[in-house]
């Protein structure tokens, strides 16, 4: 049997709902990897490889990509760049070959999620290694302060869908998480513009932390790693309290 059609495959495993959601979808997904991905999707839907099998590679990725920053130099900082990157392809193929397969579990969304929080938390702990250069000190600290920052960003998201199960509550759409406060509103459409949030995800991250390690090279030290960390540690601490107000200031918990 030849592999399926690509117009039959995004029908199926690239659902409009999913693909339009404002939170459900990554910009490097729209921009680029979603065009990969169902070229990827396509041949492993005749394999029998499972989306938990895929998502278990997508894990092993990200953690690698925090893993790869441990290697000095620009080296490092590439491979955890193309870590990182496939950590977002299987990401999206995973998903894709479930919903084709018909094969989507509570263990693979369970998975999922937690190999987000891995991948992102190891990024930022590597990067505090490398900023350490010996592996100790105040920068690792940093690093690992900033990985908690992260998880803490992740786990007050995903915190709303367990308060809401456990009230009986179906998921909240994209107009619950409007804030009622006209106040908050206008002080979230503002960093919105500005979109700074999105270095504390692991795909920014990455991209900061390679460009850094340019700089690292040019001028023969770990000043601009340092910097970059640094940046990254004190975005990750303002938005987790402002991203805790925006979700108690939203309709997401009622």
């Amino acid at each position: 049997m030849g592999a399926p059609v690509l117009e039959e495959l995004r029908e199926v495993c690239q659902p409009r709902a999913k693909m339009e959601s404002r939170n459900g979808e990554h910009w490097a997904g729209r921009l680029y990897m979603r065009r990969i991905s169902l070229r990827t999707t396509r041949h492993l839907v005749r394999t029998p490889v499972t989306p938990d099998q895929l998502t278990w590679t997508m894990v092993v990725c990200g953690v690698a990509s925090g893993a790869a920053l441990m290697i000095p130099g620009l080296t490092g900082a590439v491979l955890a760049v193309v870590l990182m990157q496939l950590f977002l392809l299987f990401d999206c193929v995973d998903g894709e070959v479930a919903r084709w397969k018909g094969q989507n579990s509570a263990a693979g969304i369970y998975v999922d999620r937690l190999g987000a929080y891995l991948a992102d938390a190891a990024l930022m702990a590597g990067a505090g290694y490398r900023a350490a250069e010996s592996g100790a000190g105040g920068w690792l600290s940093a690093g690992i302060a900033t990985a908690l920052g992260v998880v803490l960003l992740k786990a007050s998201t995903d915190l709303v869908d367990v308060a809401r199960a456990r009230r009986g509550l179906t998921v909240a759409d994209d107009e619950s998480t409007r804030p009622r406060s006209e106040g908050v509103a206008t002080v979230r459409r503002i960093a919105a513009a500005f979109r700074i949030h999105r270095v504390t995800n692991g795909i920014e991250a990455s991209l900061v932390l390679l460009v850094a390690a340019v700089a690292d090279t040019v001028t023969g030290g770990v000043e601009p790693t340092r910097w970059a960390l640094g940046a990254l540690a004190v975005i990750t601490w303002v938005m987790v309290p402002a991203h805790l107000l925006s979700i108690l200031s939203s309709s997401r918990l009622r």
